[in-house]
């Protein structure tokens, strides 16, 4: 097998993530690729929750229609994700809570044998799926010792007796000798984060950015950084523009409506030159919506967020290894510029789980913008060719810092007059033509697929995944600007020149991006929008597109 899925899924609260993630790694251990897609409702416990994982010998990001195995803890994995379940699915279940066709084992009897906890149900199922699938069981041991931290004794154990309750169907072979990291994007965003220097990280936990949060609170120790949890997104973004202006970089994570709170806070990092990169992670609204599904409609509110007219630098990374760079990028762009920066995500990519292959990373290092050569008076914001002032922070002997929200002079002391007003505005925005000209250094707009191809599919953020995977299938190409403001329109230009037929894909009713090019000079043929809270899927996306170029 080249291509297959397994859907586990049972009640929330039961482990189905914890499986997903183990299956992951043992399907690892034979070199493939690996793709997780998670759909959970928002209830700490209860309620229907499943996890494809997707393993192909090529790179992948996306789920598709139907699996080849499924996991049932319960009725409702068979009778609410049925769509999944074609002629040739192997269905593995507890014999004790689920009436189907399959594989039957009695999972409680099994736990009460070995006097085991009833959330450990998952690890037979685990085992079983090992054994269908031909793999031994010292790669199961492992597994459980490494990835199991508490009681993997006891999971093996009972992983065990379900390995041998069934026998061998289809035995899998080694894809490849590669052991690649599996990620999440929200890991890949704190690990690219890290890597550009960051110095603290603040954030009141919302879906589908928390990951971040916790994922940086168990390395912050280790790497010396500042992790904090504050009472709401108000007192994020007011702590992290003291930070900045203390000389911490620093980034933020919130969902659209934590980002709602956070725009004055915003507007205020423009004004006073303070660089902060906000991570915006997008869920269905309007107000709390879908809070635990996955959308694209946050481009409009990253573009125009704030009060006042000012520069921010906004990216939307298609996959881990994108978003481990360019929240990198972003960070260092903010600090070269003295700007904000927003890097849009979605629950898709931030709690999405890929391989991660370090081999397509560019090189990523800390980068500052000027800092003050000590002497004569500091003037904080300098009036400079390309608007950027050299940085001084407290503390620094002659340097005198005065930061506020109002306009200001120079030396950031307050002022009412035109003259000034005017420079002063016009030296936070002419710093853009010097960002567009860096940024000519970088694939702000990526193309995919048939190159020689009239017809090409326009996306942005986590669609590309599903996106690339059809126009290798039907034979067309894919345009993903990457950088979102300032729009790269040159770039964008070149990669459209010989497109006659541009097919937007997005996950929102409006088709925020296709709007967007419009303003630049560009248009779209077509739109296919997707807004119930869900990613494309493959299949899904191919039938859509044939209908388009009828």
């Amino acid at each position: 097998m080249k291509d297959f899925s397994i859907l586990i899924g049972g009640e929330a609260g039961f482990g189905i993530d914890s499986s997903a993630i183990i299956i992951a790694k043992i399907l690892n251990q034979f070199g493939f690729n690996i793709y997780i897609y998670r759909e959970y409702p928002s209830l700490i416990r209860g309620g229907h929750t499943f996890a494809i994982i997707r393993a192909a010998h090529e790179k992948i990001a996306a789920h598709r229609d139907r699996v080849d195995f499924i996991l049932a803890l319960n009725q409702d994995c068979i009778d609410l994700d049925k769509r999944f379940i074609k002629d040739e699915t192997t269905i593995i279940y507890d014999s004790g809570t689920v009436k189907t066709d399959g594989i039957a084992i009695n999972l409680s009897e099994i736990i009460k044998e070995e006097k085991a906890t009833a959330i450990m149900k998952n690890s037979i199922l685990i085992g079983a799926l090992c054994s269908v699938l031909g793999i031994d069981e010292n790669i199961i041991k492992d597994v459980f010792k490494k990835h199991l931290s508490k009681y993997w004794e006891s999971n093996l154990k009972v992983a065990l007796r379900g390995y041998n309750s069934v026998e061998t169907i289809s035995k899998i072979e080694k894809a490849s000798d590669s052991k690649r990291p599996i990620l999440t994007g929200n890991d890949a965003i704190s690990l690219g984060l890290v890597h550009a220097g960051l110095d603290s990280y603040l954030a009141y936990p919302m879906t589908p950015t928390s990951g971040i949060l916790h994922f940086l609170a168990k390395i912050e120790k280790q790497l010396n950084l500042k992790v904090i949890h504050p009472e709401s997104e108000t007192s994020a973004v007011m702590m992290a523009l003291g930070l900045s202006s203390a000389g911490s970089k620093v980034a933020i994570g919130t969902s659209g409506g934590g980002f709602c709170l956070m725009t004055e806070g915003l507007s205020f990092a423009a004004m006073a030159e303070l660089p902060v990169v906000f991570i915006l992670g997008q869920r269905p609204g309007p107000s709390t919506g879908l809070p635990t599904y996955s959308t694209q409609t946050e481009l409009n509110f990253a573009l125009h967020s704030g009060h006042g007219e000012f520069l921010r630098f906004i990216t939307a990374p298609g996959d881990a290894e994108e978003a481990y760079y360019w929240s990198g990028v972003s960070l260092n762009i903010a600090w070269k510029y003295q700007i904000p920066s927003i890097l849009l995500t979605d629950k898709t990519l931030s709690e999405g789980m890929y391989s991660f292959d370090k081999k397509v990373l560019k090189d990523l290092k800390e980068e500052n913008g000027p800092f003050w050569d000590k002497k004569g008076s500091y003037k904080r914001f300098l009036n400079t060719e390309n608007g950027i002032s050299p940085l001084a922070f407290y503390g620094e002997k002659n340097a005198t810092i005065k930061i506020n929200s109002y306009e200001h002079d120079e030396y950031g002391i307050t002022i009412e007059d035109s003259d000034t007003t005017m420079m002063m505005q016009n030296k936070r925005l002419g710093r853009e033509k010097f960002l567009l000209k860096e940024l000519e250094n970088y694939e702000t707009v990526k193309t995919y697929g048939d190159e020689k191809s009239s017809t090409a599919i326009l996306c942005w953020g986590s669609n590309k995944g599903v996106c690339v995977e059809v126009a290798k299938t039907l034979g067309l190409k894919v345009i993903q600007p990457i950088v979102l403001s300032p729009f790269p329109q040159e770039e964008f230009k070149k990669a459209t020149q010989n497109i006659k037929n541009l097919i937007s894909v997005e996950n929102n009713a409006t088709g925020q991006l296709s709007n967007l090019i419009k303003l630049h000079g560009f248009g779209v043929n077509s739109r296919i929008l997707k807004y119930d809270g869900r990613p494309f899927i493959v299949e899904e996306l191919i039938n859509k597109v044939k209908k388009v170029l009828k």
